[in-house]
């Protein structure tokens, strides 16, 4: 048996008139070929009836012989050009086919026209996000598709996995979260600073978010802050090692002065804030740090830690790109705005950030510029 592969191509021609036989709903260039000799009696006139050369039909009747191990033409000289029994059971096969599946087919087809018609509408813009997971990015993905024509392609992952495929190229805009202006020592700081670049990178505020315990209903046993991890042996589910979450956990459990080993099911990692809050809600764990729009979600209580912003970020090149500038006008969107601040744990970015460009030196302080003495006359230059 031949394993079968759909295709599909682009056709400006109109629907045929009423009355008029349309083509087959799925097209096959071999049935094609078969079809044509049939009904014209000659490789030749099949030839011109498609609109090929006759030395195409025949190379591409023999090739598909050779494919499927089957003559599909009778080979006579001198005679008329006719169907094998096996050419002639592939168009009925075919006939079969469309007629039973014809409703399927069809409804198929009218799918992907409407998924394709967003990419010759020009009024409609799809933008590449990588980022690290959020559900306000997800109800902006809904907001902005169905109010804005604006599509948000987004593939959740790490933030650092976020941040590096904007670099490489593979999205247009990334999403990563830190604690409100970071040290430039902090754990944060380490890892983002060798990724983002001050005159390379641009910053547009998107929201803040409150992260903290998601912990069983009535909170049993009684957990207020991560030192209560140690004390109460709880089993605790982690996120993976890149997401900005693990980032934030690894900061606030060095700030407590607490290590990876004091902490139970500090290795049990869940690739979510959703997975991490269904693990409390299904009893595999006790508490896991997340934020609280997942933790209502799964009916769990939420014990807040911190406040956090979750930025959005893309190279300075992309700025003028339509699909960014729409991006940035969904942001500033009252009805968005007023969306956001509906999330459980969330509200807008710093008064008027949201959709703006930010300064990346001031809202990520890492680098830092001293003067250096310079020779009488001469500017100081900046120590990168």
């Amino acid at each position: 048996m031949h394993r079968l592969q759909f295709n599909y191509t682009f056709d400006r021609s109109p629907a045929p008139p009423a009355g008029q036989e349309a083509s087959p709903l799925i097209r096959n260039p071999l049935l094609d070929l078969l079809h044509a000799v049939q009904e014209s009696g000659s490789i030749s006139a099949a030839a011109r009836r498609l609109g090929l050369s006759y030395r195409h039909v025949w190379g591409e009747l023999k090739r598909w012989e050779n494919e499927l191990g089957h003559e599909v033409i009778v080979w006579e000289k001198g005679q008329a050009a006719r169907l094998s029994e096996f050419g002639t059971k592939l168009l009925w096969a075919e006939r079969q086919a469309q007629a039973r599946l014809s409703p399927q087919i069809e409804a198929l087809r009218a799918d992907l026209e409407r998924a394709f018609a967003v990419a010759f509408d020009d009024a409609t813009h799809v933008l590449a996000l990588y980022a690290s997971h959020d559900d306000a990015l997800t109800a902006l993905r809904a907001h902005a598709a169905a109010k804005h024509q604006l599509h948000l392609d987004i593939r959740f992952t790490g933030s650092v996995d976020a941040i590096r495929a904007l670099n490489e190229g593979r999205c247009v805009m990334a999403g990563f979260h830190t604690v409100q202006q970071p040290d430039p020592g902090s754990l944060a700081g380490q890892t983002y600073k060798p990724l983002l670049k001050p005159g390379l990178h641009k910053i547009i505020g998107f929201a803040r978010r409150t992260q903290g315990l998601m912990v069983a209903k009535g909170n049993p046993l009684g957990l207020a802050a991560l030192q209560d991890l140690q004390r109460s042996g709880a089993r605790f589910v982690n996120r993976a090692l890149g997401t900005g979450t693990r980032v934030l956990l690894d900061e606030l459990l060095a700030q407590a002065g607490l290590g990876a080993s004091a902490i139970n099911g500090y290795a049990h990692c869940e690739p979510s804030h959703a997975a991490v809050a269904q693990a409390v809600a299904g009893g595999q764990a006790d508490v896991g740090l997340g934020i609280k729009a997942a933790a209502r979600a799964r009916g769990l209580d939420f014990v807040p830690l911190i406040e956090e912003d979750y930025h959005l970020v893309c190279l300075k090149s992309a700025l003028d790109e339509p699909a960014v500038q729409a991006l940035c006008q969904v942001l500033r969107n009252a009805a968005w705005q007023i969306e956001l601040q509906q999330l459980p744990g969330y509200r807008l970015a710093s008064p008027g950030a949201s959709g703006q460009v930010l300064s990346l030196r001031k809202t990520l302080p890492w680098w830092n510029y001293r003067t250096e003495k310079a020779p009488s006359g001469a500017r100081a230059k900046p120590a990168l």
